[in-house]
Order: structure tokens, then C-alpha cells, then sequence
């Protein structure tokens, strides 16, 4: 990636000018930071544990030190708890002044009443250090509503050492993969490490497993009620997928109690040899596997050549800081949410947690061989598509993790779980 030369951060005195702007996104009035210490509240889901948590402090002290007298106050809360409590507190309004979430589908009811202050006219101070296309999942109706950390995406994460051991290579179609999986199993392993009962995490593989069956388009058109029925032979195969591999013994024992964390720690340990979630992992196989150079990446092998490519990927720019709009400090809380998103960018990639979204106009070389792996992968995308439980609804959403667990438990019958998401998804 080229580097290009940083523009220098903006001093308070020029973010303050723009409330002299009109339009979306503009302050009719001023911060109340003259003078005396400004206190923002902000909400994330990088929790302690998370790899993404020092990259967000590392970039919270920077927007300190450039912005004098103000003060980030982060309060972080776990991933799916957190689903709860962000909507909970739009209905409530009561929103922090900046708050993470996930772009598209998941925060459009939240755009739509109302709550979430328009960036339009603060994105111009920064357009040259990130492109209108980077943030294209937090524009609502030809306006910008937030500002994205890094261009995350679905991988196979897998155990170079334990594959090397049983003498397999990397799958690139399912039946590759089924074979994989069958290995370890008669050599007695667990091949897949997963968390149920935090669903999103299993969501990850049936998101790329439905992608690479029913490609870019069908996905897309089937979430966001465009026309095509999710009871469809392609969605079906992606369910069946998923039952397969319950029937054959691939998941790890206890799935459906293991949260991410204590799912996470098993593949760290080195006792299943494949995890497929988001590239975010990278940093956190750095800090807490023993022998970070034992593990790899790879895309999420193909189901349907004839709809999808190993190109195709689930992600893009969805991690996202917005702005309350009634935050008390509309120009220095939009500023935050660019500077900080710019912040994470930079130190997630450094660390190893993340594709940047912004430009790279800094010295890259120490960026770890893990994440370079997955940017060098991301680098050859045909396509990105939201996740499932990002780019629905967020009741859509909440059904569709319901139903994945039925499925995984055996409650539900591929045909049924695929007819279930087709009923919900025809709902007005």
C-alpha cells in the first residue's frame, strides 16, 4: 500500500470552526471546552480481553494529547450483552456522546429515529486519509452517519503444526474440508472450535459457507428483502453444512456452553486446529498462543463453484463509532468519532487486530507476518458482504442467531431453518 503524507492533526480551534458550517452535520452551538475540562462518554465492546482494547486506549491517548482539556471515557462492554444494551439506550435516549456499532442493516432503525448526528461536514476534514467507498455500509440515504475502524473479514484460521501432524493441507472446496475434518477425527481431535452459546461466533462459518454456496448476490438480495426467497437449494446446502458437520463430531465438546473467550483458549492451546472468525484474531493468536508461528490463515473453502469464487468474502467496513445526536459537544464529538476510528486503524494494524480502513501513512514494517497474511487475502477480494446479523434488520438478526442455534442443536432441520429465515425475512 502506498504511504502518503499524514495531514497534521487539526487544532481544537479548527474543529471549532466548523460549527459555523450549515447543513447536516454542522453545530449551531459551541463546545463547552473553554477553558475547562470536557469529558466524553464512550461506549466499545473492546473489553479487556479483546484485541482491539489497546489499540483503542492507544488511540484515545492520542486524541488527548492533540485535543487539550478534553477527556474519552471508554466503558466497554461484551459483544452480545452489548446488542442488547445499545438498543435499549436509543429507545431510552439514552446514548453516550459517541457510541460503537455495527454498520449497515443493525444500525439503520437508529439512524432512521433520529438519534445518530450526521458526519457530513466533518467528513471533510478528513476525505483525504479515508474514501467515501471505506465507509459506503454507514451511509443512509446519501448521508454519512458514522466512521469505521478497519475493513474486517471471515478466515479460516487453522494450526500450520496439527495439519503438517496428519499430513493435510489447506481446503479449498467443502469436500476438501469435509476430508480434513474426518482426519482429525479418526486421529481422535476436535477439528473445529466454535462458541454456540455466543452465536455470532458460529455465525461466521454459516455466513461463509452460505456466501460460498449462494454467492455475493443471492445473499445480499435474500437479507435485505430485494426479492429472493431464502428457501432457496443454495441457503439450504449452507444449513445442510452446518448439520454435517454436528453429525460427524467436527465442533469442539461443550460448544453450545463455551463462550468466545473460552472457545478461543482451546484453539490458542493448540488443541483443535481450525477457527473460523473474523481477521481480528491475528492480534490475539500474537498475544496469547504460545507458538503464535504455528498458525496461518486462509479463506473459507468454496461450496458452489458455480455461484461463488474463494474471493468471495464476508466483511468489509462495518465496525463503526457514532455520535449521539444529542451529545452536548457536537464538534469535538465528531471529532472523536474520525480521530479515533483513524487511531484504531493504525494501531490495530501495528498490532496485529486489523485491516486498516484508513490510509497508511506510517511506517508499516513491524505490522506482524500474521496480518499481513490476511491483507495480502483480503487484498485479492471479488467481493465483500456484510455479515448476516449485520447487514438484516436487527430483529431479522436476532432470529436468525435464534434459529442458527435450533439448527446447530439439532432442533431444526436444514430445510426448516432455511424456510423459517425465508418466513421471517418476508415479514414487513
Amino acid at each position: 500500500m502506498l504511504l502518503k503524507k499524514r495531514i497534521l492533526p487539526l487544532a481544537l480551534s479548527a474543529i471549532m470552526a466548523v460549527s459555523a458550517l450549515t447543513g447536516c452535520g454542522s453545530s449551531s452551538e459551541k463546545d463547552s471546552s473553554s477553558g475547562e475540562e470536557t469529558t466524553l462518554t464512550m461506549w466499545t465492546i473492546a473489553t479487556e480481553s479483546d484485541s482491539f482494547h489497546k489499540p483503542y486506549l492507544q488511540a484515545i491517548e492520542e486524541f488527548e494529547k492533540n485535543h487539550p482539556g478534553v477527556k474519552i471515557n471508554m466503558e466497554t462492554f461484551e459483544n452480545e450483552s452489548y446488542k442488547t444494551k445499545i438498543k435499549a439506550a436509543v429507545a431510552a435516549n439514552e446514548l453516550p456522546d459517541i457510541f460503537f456499532t455495527w454498520a449497515g442493516g443493525f444500525s439503520e432503525s437508529f439512524v432512521s429515529s433520529g438519534k445518530v448526528m450526521c458526519l457530513d461536514d466533518y467528513y471533510k476534514n478528513y476525505e483525504k486519509e479515508i474514501s467515501k467507498a471505506a465507509l459506503a455500509n454507514d451511509i443512509y440515504d446519501g448521508k454519512l452517519y458514522g466512521s469505521v475502524t478497519c475493513t474486517p473479514v471471515s478466515v479460516m484460521w487453522y494450526n500450520k503444526e496439527m495439519f503438517k501432524e496428519q499430513g493435510v493441507e489447506v481446503p479449498a472446496t467443502w469436500d476438501d474440508f469435509k476430508a480434513v475434518c474426518k482426519k482429525f477425527i479418526d486421529a481422535g481431535i476436535k477439528p473445529i472450535g466454535t462458541s454456540v452459546k455466543d452465536t455470532w461466533v458460529l455465525a461466521m462459518l454459516h455466513d461463509g459457507l452460505a456466501l460460498k454456496s449462494a454467492g455475493a448476490d443471492k445473499v445480499t438480495k435474500a437479507l435485505t428483502k430485494q426479492g429472493q426467497s431464502y428457501n432457496d437449494p443454495d441457503f439450504v446446502k449452507a444449513a445442510n453444512c452446518i448439520k454435517e458437520l454436528v453429525d460427524m463430531g467436527a465442533f469442539i465438546d461443550g460448544a453450545t456452553g463455551l463462550s468466545n473467550d473460552e472457545a478461543s483458549a482451546s484453539f490458542y492451546a493448540e488443541q483443535v486446529p481450525m477457527y473460523f472468525t473474523g481477521s481480528w484474531m491475528g492480534g490475539s493468536i500474537i498475544t496469547d498462543a504460545e507458538n503464535p508461528d504455528n498458525f496461518a490463515v486462509a479463506p473459507i473453502p468454496v461450496v458452489n463453484s458455480e455461484n461463488a469464487s474463494v474471493t468471495d468474502f464476508m466483511g468489509g467496513g462495518s465496525d463503526t463509532l457514532m455520535v449521539s445526536a444529542d451529545t452536548k459537544n457536537k464538534d469535538l464529538a465528531a471529532a472523536a468519532a474520525f480521530e479515533i476510528t483513524r487511531g484504531v486503524s493504525k494501531y490495530a494494524y501495528l498490532s496485529g487486530a486489523g485491516i486498516p480502513a484508513w490510509t497508511v501513512d506510517y511506517d508499516a514494517s513491524s505490522v506482524p507476518a500474521l496480518t499481513q497474511q490476511v491483507a495480502d487475502i483480503a487484498g485479492k477480494a471479488t467481493s465483500y458482504t456484510l455479515w448476516f446479523d449485520t447487514l438484516m434488520s436487527s430483529d431479522d438478526a436476532g432470529e436468525y442467531l435464534t434459529l442458527l442455534q435450533s439448527l446447530f442443536a439439532g432442533d431444526l432441520k436444514p430445510e426448516e431453518f432455511a424456510a423459517s429465515m425465508d418466513k421471517q425475512l418476508s415479514k414487513k
